[in-house]
This record gives C-alpha cells, structure tokens and sequence, in this order.
C-alpha cells in the first residue's frame, strides 16, 4: 500500500507485458468452440469467449467473462441441439404429436367405419388409392386413418403409464435413499421382489385379473415398471445426501420434506429427464405388445399392435396390414430412444466422449 495524499490507494502489480502476451496467443490458439474443463463438473465458455475477457490493454478482466458466460440450461441446449439424431428424434415426435391430436380432423376417413368398396370381390384388403392413400384392413377399413387414431392411444398411454411409473419410482427412491434404515430395507426389498417377477407375465396376469381398457393398461404398465426407477434414483439420492449442502440444510434447521424437495430433488433433473425419455419408448413398445396379444386397448379402437394381430394372416396377400403399423412403432420408439442418448449426452458431455 502506498500513501497518495493521505488516503491509501491498492498498489497495481506491475504487468509482465509478455506473460499476458503468452496468454493471449494461447487463449486465441483454441478452437472457438472449445470448452474449458475446471474440474468442478461443468465447462464454462468456449475459448473465444474467454479471449473476451482480456482487455485491450492486457488487463484480465472477470467481469467480462461473466457477462459472455452462459447459463448451465444455456450450454445443455447447446449441446442437445448439435445432436443431429436427437434433432431428427425431436422433430419425429413432434409430428407425430401433431398428427395424434389432428386425427380428428385431418384423418381421410372414419377409423371404425367399414367401406363396401374396401374390400375386393374375393373380400380381401385392397391396397393403396386415392381414396384409401395406406390400404384398407381386413374389414375394409381406412388404414392411414387408424394409424393417425392409433397414435393417440400409443401417446396417451406412453405418457400417462410413463409418467405414473415415474412418480412412484421418484417417491419411494427418494424415500429409501434419504431416510435408510428399515425404511430403506422395505422399500428396496419391495422393489427386489417386483423386478424378480418377469415383467410382461406379471402385466398379462394382472390385465387378466381386471378387464382390458385403456385406464387399466396404464395402472398396470406403471405398476410393473416403476423399479428401475426406483433403483437409479436410490442410488442417486445415496450420493446426494452425504454433499456439504445437505449437511448445511440439516443444521439451518430444514425439515426432511424441504431438505428432499428443495436440495436433493432438483439434482436429480438431469437423470429424471433421461429416464422419462427412454421410459416412453419402452412403454409404447409395452402397449404394442399387450394389444399384440389380445389383453391391451380393445376393439374397435384402433391401436398399432392390435392392427399388427389382425393383419399377421394376411402377411403374403396383404404385407402393408404389417409393416405400416410396425414402421409407426419403430419410428416412435426410435425418435424417443433418440431423444433420450441425446439427454444424456447433454447432461453428460463426458460420458459420450468415452
């Protein structure tokens, strides 16, 4: 410290110009788009960004750094939107979206009404036309248009059996992981015996019990696959609990409900994300197949693997009965399992360089 007048003033180190120098040439050598790891497990700013933060006159400048620093939501948008496959997911699913809600309107025909002229002479399917763009099925009914009504059935149960699987599995991981205790041995014991169950006779002998609709599809599909949430959020919540910042909420006085909803459970989004993704794809697989087999949304509403059921005899004759409800599941749970690698590799930009 120096005295100027009586006042003291900070003394300003001398600036080693060609330290500075250095750093420049080096900070500008990077990639723009290069991420700088500081161990804390995020990246901050490219390079070009922090190139910013240097003043003209070769003075470091933080404050530059923070304006030009992105959020941490900022970056994983980022990175999930130069996912060119979870792109082509996205957008995937948002048409199908659109065309599951605009069945009502934009399907060519009614999906339960039967066409005289559907059906040829000898009564088989007739194949594409103008008046029947997809063919027709083995009553003569419009394809293309059960397909569109046949979203809406996979959408809706994806979503609300995912979404119940979800809740369940949040709750009870949450639950076990932070009280432990006997209260960790009965939920996870619970959860061990549910999964040594196989899960597609466990759903198939529950459907048989109750009456097929598809409310009871949901209840079942989320009953049976609420586990392997349960499991990953368990041992999140293992992890989490023994952080500084929970120790801190602890001895500020925070009840367990705000210390769980409020500490922990935001930083199990990322994970939440991710498994909800991939969950709705395995989920609309999993209504295909009960509807395959006769115990899922019954006749005659449409749903894609009933459509594959009724048209398997007709595999030769009528091959189109087959692959166009099975290319809708395909496409769908791929543009979901798509989205869901993306998520991931958002979230995680270390995993998917491994």
């Amino acid at each position: 410290m120096s005295d100027h007048g009586g006042g003291y003033r900070p003394h300003k180190p001398d600036v080693d110009r060609e330290t500075i120098g250095a750093y420049r040439r080096t900070v500008g050598g990077l990639e723009p788009e290069t991420e700088i790891d500081l161990g804390l497990g995020t990246s901050i700013a490219p390079a070009a960004e922090i190139g910013t933060a240097v003043g003209a006159a070769g003075m470091w400048n933080p404050d530059a750094l923070l304006i030009e620093h992105r959020s941490l939501w900022g970056d994983i948008w980022r990175r999930f939107r130069r996912d060119r496959f979870a792109m082509i997911g996205v957008v995937i699913i948002i048409a199908i979206v659109l065309i599951a809600v605009l069945a009502p309107w934009i399907a060519p025909h009614d999906p339960t009404r039967q066409y005289s002229e559907g059906l040829t002479m000898e009564g088989m399917p007739v194949g594409s036309s103008s008046q029947f763009p997809l063919g027709t099925d083995t009553l003569g009914r419009d394809l293309l248009s059960r397909l569109m009504y046949g979203a809406r059935v996979s959408l809706v149960v994806g979503v609300l059996a995912n979404g119940f699987a979800l809740v369940l599995g949040v709750v009870f991981g949450l639950t076990a992981g932070y009280f432990r205790g006997w209260v960790e041995t009965l939920l996870m014991r619970m959860t061990d015996v549910m999964m040594a169950f196989p899960i597609i006779l466990l759903a198939v002998a529950l459907v048989s019990v109750l009456k097929p609709s598809i409310w009871i599809l949901i209840l079942v599909i989320g009953i049976v696959y609420w586990t392997p949430m349960t499991r990953v959020i368990h041992g999140e919540v293992l992890s989490i609990r023994e952080k500084e910042f929970v120790d801190a909420a602890r001895l500020t006085g925070c009840s367990s409900a705000r210390i769980l909803f409020r500490h922990i459970l935001p930083h199990l989004v990322a994970v939440i994300l991710v498994y909800t993704s991939l969950g709705l794809a395995t989920t609309i697989l999993f209504e295909a197949t009960l509807s395959y087999i006769g115990l899922g949304v019954q006749p005659p509403t449409p749903s894609w693997g009933q459509m594959i059921a009724e048209g398997q005899s007709y595999y030769l004759s009528a091959p189109h009965l087959v692959i166009y409800p099975g290319l809708a599941i395909m496409i769908t749970v791929l543009a979901f399992n798509l989205v869901g690698d993306g998520l991931r590799d958002a979230f995680d930009p270390k995993q998917r360089r491994r």
